[in-house]
Formats: structure tokens, C-alpha cells, sequence
């Protein structure tokens, strides 16, 4: 597995500096995306074993800055192999505490960054894939796309449609080589609310970084082909479905 090339959006923190660092540790040569953060971006590169990584920029909801960054990204790591859709955002707009339009502005900016920036993304890299032989798509997805999402309702929607083209894309890359998976994680959130969120799970914790990390490795692996459409439910038991 080693030796391929691999960018990760929302790579310079939580998540997804996990995903980078898991990627680097196996030889592969790795761009960190993101949006506003170049200096934690930059020491994140800095600190990667191997060589070949770099950093590329992006406010997501922009396409033309989405085609410019997976390009860079490309042209950086002489190619594409995988790409890991994690980047997203998230933040409170219960139907009934915000205005009319407060609510527009949720929908169209969590949307805009977690569904079509991951959309966007795609398609730019699979253009270098077809060109490369194949590769790996991976989405990181949440919980509440399937359990809801009371408070944060275009996040669960944001990530139900995510998963939705994730398997969609999965039937349609198969002949180009391209397998597509989603690592669905619980949340990992801190604050007034870490301990209700804890409890949620039999274990009383949340997810680590590295676990959900170790489960994008695996699926961007070789042996994983067949895991494409696959939606891989990483939740701690905090909810159960079939």
C-alpha cells in the first residue's frame, strides 16, 4: 500500500490530522487540505515521516477553489490515489430558535461545505484517477445521518446525502478501478455537553481520532475493494441499528 498519493480534506486538526498522520505512516505521500489554517497545516507537513507531503487551501463551498486544491494537490504528489472527504462543519440551528433566515444561512453553508464541497472534491479528483488507473474514495460521515439530528438538522442531512453518494458513486467508479466507502464515526464533540455525549456509549467515551484514522487506512487499502458501497458504522454501540 505504500507509496500512494493521498489527500485529506480537513487534514490540519482532530480527525483528520489523525487520517494524515495514519496515511504518512504507511509510506504514502500525503496533502493536507484546508481552509484557513496554513501555519497548523504547514507544521502538521513539517512533522510527517517520509517526504513528499504538502499542503493545499481551500474554502470548500468555492468550487474553482476546489478544483485549484485537489489539482495542486495532484501535481504536488505526481498524481491522485486516494481521496478522504473529511472535512465538514457543524453548528447549532434548531427549526425553532432561529429566524427564517438564520435558518437559509445553516442550510446553505453546512450543504454547501459537507455534501457539495465533498461532491466537488470528488469529481476533481476522480478525473485523475481515470487518468492514474484507479484509486480510493473515502467518506467520513457521522451518526446522525441515520439517528437524526435535532439541533443540527443539515449536518444529519448533509451526512445522509453524503453516504447516498458515496454508493451511488460506488456503482458508477467500479469499471474505472475506483472503490468508494464510508467510516461513519460518533461524535467527537468537547465542551458543556462531552459528558451527555459520553454516555451515550456504553464504553463512556467518544471516538478517538486514531481509531476512526485506522478504519479509513483499512478501507483505503487494497484488501478493501470489496468494501466499496460499504458503510462502516464506527459508534461505540451508542445506537443500534440493522
Amino acid at each position: 500500500m505504500a507509496d500512494r498519493a493521498v489527500l485529506v480534506t480537513g487534514g490540519s486538526r482532530g480527525i483528520g490530522s489523525a487520517i494524515v498522520r495514519a496515511f504518512a505512516d504507511l509510506g504514502d505521500r500525503v496533502a493536507v487540505h484546508h481552509r484557513d489554517s496554513a501555519e497548523r497545516a504547514a507544521e502538521i507537513v513539517a512533522g510527517l515521516p517520509g517526504a513528499g507531503h504538502t499542503a493545499v487551501q481551500a474554502d470548500l463551498a468555492d468550487p474553482e477553489a476546489v478544483r485549484r486544491a485537489v489539482d495542486q494537490a495532484a501535481a504536488a504528489l505526481g498524481g491522485l490515489d486516494v481521496l478522504v472527504n473529511n472535512a465538514g462543519i457543524y453548528f447549532r440551528h434548531q427549526i425553532a430558535e432561529v429566524s427564517y433566515q438564520e435558518w437559509q444561512a445553516a442550510w446553505r453553508d453546512i450543504i454547501g461545505v459537507n455534501l457539495t464541497g465533498a461532491a466537488n472534491a470528488t469529481w476533481c479528483a476522480v478525473q485523475h484517477m481515470i487518468a492514474g488507473g484507479g484509486g480510493r474514495i473515502i467518506n467520513v460521515s457521522s451518526r446522525g445521518a441515520f439517528r437524526g439530528e435535532p439541533r443540527h438538522p443539515a449536518y444529519g442531512a448533509s451526512k445522509a446525502g453524503l453516504n447516498a453518494l458515496g454508493q451511488s458513486l460506488a456503482r458508477d467508479l467500479a469499471p474505472y478501478g475506483i472503490a468508494v466507502a464510508t467510516d461513519m464515526a460518533a461524535t467527537y464533540l468537547a465542551g458543556p455537553e462531552g459528558d451527555a455525549i459520553r454516555a451515550q456509549s456504553p464504553f463512556g467515551r467518544v471516538a478517538q481520532p486514531a481509531e476512526i484514522a485506522a478504519a479509513v487506512a483499512y478501507l483505503a487499502s487494497s484488501e478493501a475493494q470489496w468494501a466499496s458501497g460499504a458503510i462502516l458504522d464506527l459508534n461505540g454501540a451508542s445506537y443500534l441499528r440493522t
